[in-house]
């Protein structure tokens, strides 16, 4: 049987766990990426909407102004409602792109380890094989050495 060198170790290893490991983590970290990045944006957006608010509120100076500044909240609410909501579709989006991603990622590396394993198996029987047979050979060999010829 042919013993696998350490070449042959570390790149089975990789195959079969190195790179899908690598590769989950960076679709992993891609999605991380894009969901800090959707939460920094939103953050900007409700930061510059209250900031704006704060400002509006500063600017009452008489009954009137407190009477248009608290209609106008309504709208505030309704657009705040509404940035929410389109906020919260982003992210179950992102979510549900990365478990899509994550299924076809297992899918193609377990497909490939199948593959490889299957081929690692033939070659391993293949090798026994000739062993077997290359012993076999032998054992004949010597066996017929060793038995006396009938003169």
């Amino acid at each position: 049987m042919k013993n696998p060198s350490i070449n042959q170790v570390n790149e089975q290893f990789e195959k079969f766990f190195g790179g899908p490991a690598r590769a989950f983590a960076e679709l992993s970290i891609d999605h991380m990426e894009s969901l800090v990045n959707n939460q920094v944006e939103a953050s900007k957006v409700y930061t510059d909407l209250g900031i704006k608010q704060i400002r509006k509120a500063l600017d009452v100076k008489a009954p009137q102004d407190l009477q248009s500044y608290l209609q106008s909240q309504q709208e505030v609410v309704k657009e705040l409602t509404e940035r929410v909501r389109s906020d919260s579709e982003k992210v179950v989006a992102l979510n549900r792109r990365f478990a899509e991603d994550a299924q076809k990622l297992t899918q193609q590396k377990v497909k490939a380890a199948s593959e490889e394993a299957q081929q690692l198996t033939q070659e391993n029987v293949k090798a026994v094989s000739e062993q077997a047979q290359q012993l076999t050979q032998e054992s004949t060999k010597a066996a017929a050495k060793a038995t006396p010829k009938a003169e």
